[in-house]
């Protein structure tokens, strides 16, 4: 990838029109980021993707931080921000143009100690109600995938367990690791083994922004892949069960 100095002008004004390059920012998963939405700061491997990525376009970075990837998606389709790092959805594909992924996480399931449900395969049943945070990936997959439980939907991702146990709700999905801490956290509870969906996490812009501008944000995520940019900000952010994503996937 090249620097600052080789970017033609048009593909800077395609990334940052208002001359600053605006990161919508999900610190709603513990994956991508962290900090406070309310407060707007954030740090994490997105927020370290988002800052390479202005350096390379010559622009001043802003964050846009949300607490939710819902709020987040819609932010750069509604054009309040000009990039987002996102779980790549179908439906999320109608807007905006995605990169291949940067790492790779696991959806699990989470159910309470006395819970006659013993795997995965047991989720999908009648009475069986799913917490997950709206409009995360979690929502848009178990809402197509799942053919008899109910879906019950948390304000954010990082709610889903005290929604699941407040509700007295069946089962809580979500990102395995923040599952991990709140069991850890609260106790009586338990992951059910293996994962229901791989979450494949990528970059993405506006498809109004163009085929340059997509094609450009491609090539950076393949070329921070292979650089051990991802690598080295997981390490440095102390992110575990997040693997970087092979070449081109």
């Amino acid at each position: 990838m090249s620097d600052a100095t080789s970017v033609p002008p048009s593909l800077r004004e395609a990334f940052a029109p208002a001359g600053r390059l605006r990161a919508s920012i999900n610190v709603g998963n513990p994956i991508l980021a962290h900090g406070d939405a309310a407060g707007g700061q954030a740090g994490g491997v997105s927020v370290d993707l988002a800052g390479e990525l202005a350096r390379r376009l010559g622009v001043p970075l802003d964050l846009v931080v949300f607490a939710s990837a819902g709020e987040s998606v819609q932010a750069v389709e509604q054009g309040q921000a000009d990039i987002g790092f996102f779980a790549i959805d179908p439906k999320r594909g109608e807007h905006i143009a995605f990169t291949g992924a940067y790492v790779v996480i696991e959806g699990a399931y989470l159910v309470r100690d006395d819970s006659p449900i013993r795997a995965r395969d047991e989720v999908d049943a009648p009475g069986n109600r799913v917490t997950v945070g709206k409009g995360s990936a979690y929502d848009l997959y178990l809402s197509r995938e799942l053919k008899q439980a109910t879906i019950e939907r948390a304000p954010t991702s990082p709610a889903v367990v005290q929604t699941f146990l407040d509700g007295g709700f069946e089962v809580a999905a979500g990102v395995k690791q923040q599952l991990q801490a709140d069991a850890a956290r609260l106790g009586g509870l338990r992951l059910l083994d293996g994962h229901f969906m791989l979450i494949r996490q990528a970059m993405g812009v506006p498809k109004s922004r163009g085929a340059d501008a997509a094609a450009y944000l491609a090539a950076f995520v393949e070329s921070m892949k292979s650089s051990g940019f991802v690598a080295q900000a997981l390490q440095r952010h102390g992110i575990e069960g997040a693997a970087v994503a092979e070449p081109g996937v």
